[in-house]
């Protein structure tokens, strides 16, 4: 009688008109798990604790007919699709009572060795398992998970296996449901239990050492080949192997032992020096000689003990000083000792004198008692003058077996100091200085004089470079003398630095005519040139140039450089020069260059006179 669903069916004809409209619901096919009411259409559950796990899935066929249902009705029909929810009305159970798992005894720690399941016929959350390992023998050596996809309970290794301790483990594994419905809490607990034996396999191991790590002692110094320990390892396999040992090389330091292949033995392979390396660390592999790949590793540490066999000394390299005006009784340096050996707890050390300085007058030491001594003054006043440096000779003394001890010389320099006991001066030169000159003046005083000695220096390095000739900054300036000067020229203007008239009329002859651009340092020499012919080729006219500044003594090269081209013959269009041209000066039309404008104004002037005067031309 559980109320399912509400189907409606409705009819076109007019409901006014007689029974045409009046409908009437049925089941054609779904009895006899469901029913419908023929006047509502509501549908039911026929029958009381359906059970999903039989069966899921109903189709259910209803016809809805009018005229009352009567005959000559019409009919129409639909198909219901019905599905059963799942409720958690059934607990897990394991299909078989005893689980049977063999493991290997190498298995590691954490690895899964096994899954047994219950069966839940549920469905969805309420069909999930929780597996628990039920207190007893040997399930502290085991742990069981839920596999959230398969609802299967893994059982995974804690602790490892040993075939020759214990080759077989029996425990009791209960499953659950995680969901539980109180509606159905009258049928039975919804939880079942199996027992599960695991039967550990016996593996070929490796040897097991007998302890974790091994730790050692030797005394510093002890001689090459003494024992100072062993390590065992056994091979616990039922057929058991000999072993094997050998050192684990890393690096040089272990080196310094070796070990006994057959018994495991350790000793010494070189001197150890504790001051050097306290502590060694290596490790010693074990394998079984029936199986060479099995091995085994452990780790040992080796303590160096100390010998006493260095002597205590001061621990800084003191050097002190005392006050000429110090008092008897006084202190002026405490002192401490160190050890090279590693001291033990309660070591002391014993100040003193050396017997040849204990019967001097100056200084004496007295041992505090607690690894300190004092140094104190046995006379009033000291004397730069007299003794600027005293060494003092210390003895230092430990309590180790056998005693071991060191002279160590302290220095003492005196020094002037004010009545506080302030040092003001320990070097021996400022005895004999002036009064009223300190150490400071005179720094002061060489200071000054070594600035002047280095703005001489400066001064004299300036000038030498003023005095040195300028180089020549151009090399294409074509003209008959290309000077170079520091100030700057006067432009197109300035015509005096040069003579244009040798290449203008080749039959000027200049005699004894002296160099405008610079003085020359020695006497200058006439040149002779003889007289140009009119038909002289320029070429000819530039070689004799050429050569007279060669044989000139006076010549170039002086801050001047003369510059003497040719062009050469075979032109189309001839030569453009009026060097070389037939016509003078006179038959020449120059009145053009007016009309170029200001920038050839000289050459206007130059050139525009009616009678040519090589004299005139600048």
């Amino acid at each position: 009688g559980a109320y399912v669903l509400q189907v409606k069916a409705t009819d076109a004809d007019d409901p006014t008109y007689g029974n045409s409209a009046r409908v009437v619901y049925s089941i054609l096919q779904g009895q006899p798990y469901f029913s419908i009411d023929p006047k509502t259409g509501v549908i039911r559950t026929a029958l009381p604790n359906m059970d999903r796990e039989v069966k899921e899935q109903y189709q259910v066929l209803i016809q809805a007919k009018d005229m009352g249902g009567q005959l000559g009705g019409l009919a129409g029909t639909t198909t219901v699709n019905i599905t059963l929810t799942d409720v958690n009305d059934n607990p897990p159970r394991f299909p078989k009572s005893i689980f049977h798992l063999k493991v290997p005894e190498t298995s590691h720690v954490g690895s899964a060795i096994g899954r047994i399941r219950a069966v839940d016929p549920d469905f969805g959350k309420n069909a999930e398992i929780e597996y628990n390992i039920v207190p007893g023998d040997g399930g502290n050596l085991f742990d069981i998970t839920t596999d959230e996809y398969t609802q299967e309970g893994v059982i995974k290794l804690k602790k490892p296996l040993d075939f020759e301790t214990k080759k077989a483990y029996t425990f009791k594994v209960e499953a659950s449901n995680l969901h539980l419905d109180h509606r159905f809490h009258s049928v039975g607990p919804f939880k079942d239990t199996a027992t599960v034996k695991i039967n550990v396999l016996d593996m070929d191991e490796p040897p097991v050492f007998s302890k974790p790590m091994y730790t050692m002692e030797v005394y510093e110094d002890t001689p090459v080949g003494t024992i100072i320990g062993a390590v065992t390892a056994q091979d616990l396999d039922a057929g058991s192997s000999s072993v094997r040992y050998f050192m684990d090389w890393k690096n040089d330091v272990d080196s310094y032992f070796t070990v006994d292949a057959t018994e495991g033995t350790i000793a010494t392979n070189e001197l150890l020096d504790r001051e050097s390396t306290a502590l060694y660390n290596f490790s010693i592999i074990a394998s079984k000689v029936s199986n060479p790949l099995l091995t085994s590793k452990v780790n040992v540490i080796i303590n160096v003990l100390d010998v006493n066999e260095f002597p205590p000394e001061i621990s800084v390299p003191y050097e002190t000083s005392v006050c000429e005006n110090a008092k008897p009784g006084q202190v002026i340096q405490t002192i401490t000792a160190v050890d090279k050996d590693l001291s033990p707890a309660g070591q002391r050390f014993s100040f003193k004198l050396s017997s040849e300085a204990s019967n001097k007058p100056n200084f004496t030491v007295h041992d505090y008692r607690n690894n300190t001594a004092g140094i104190e003054t046995r006379r009033n006043g000291y004397s730069r003058r007299q003794q600027e440096l005293y060494f003092l000779p210390v003895v230092i003394e430990d309590s180790s077996y056998p005693v071991q001890s060191s002279t160590n010389t302290l220095t003492i320099r005196v020094c002037r100091c004010d009545s506080d006991g302030t040092i003001q001066s320990c070097n021996v030169e400022a005895i004999f200085l002036p009064v009223g000159l300190s150490t400071g003046a005179l720094i002061a005083i060489l200071l000054c004089i070594v600035i002047l000695l280095v703005i001489v220096v400066l001064y004299v390095a300036l000038r030498r470079q003023k005095k040195k000739d300028t180089l020549m900054t151009s090399k294409e300036d074509i003209r008959d003398n290309v000077i170079h000067y520091d100030d700057e020229g006067g432009g197109e203007e300035d015509t005096q630095a040069f003579d244009i008239g040798a290449l203008r009329n080749p039959k000027v002859i200049e005699d004894n005519k002296i160099r405008r651009d610079i003085k020359p340092d020695t006497l200058r020499f006439t040149r002779h040139r003889p007289p140009a012919e009119d038909n002289t080729d320029i070429r000819d006219f530039i070689n004799q140039r050429l050569q007279e500044n060669d044989v000139d003594p006076s010549a170039p090269p002086y801050d001047s450089l003369a510059t003497y081209a040719y062009e050469g013959n075979g032109s189309v269009a001839e030569s453009l020069s009026s060097i070389d041209s037939l016509t003078t000066e006179a038959d020449q039309d120059y009145d053009y260059l007016s009309d170029w404008g200001p920038r050839f104004k000289i050459l206007a002037d130059m050139f525009g006179e009616e009678s040519y005067n090589p004299d005139k031309v600048t």
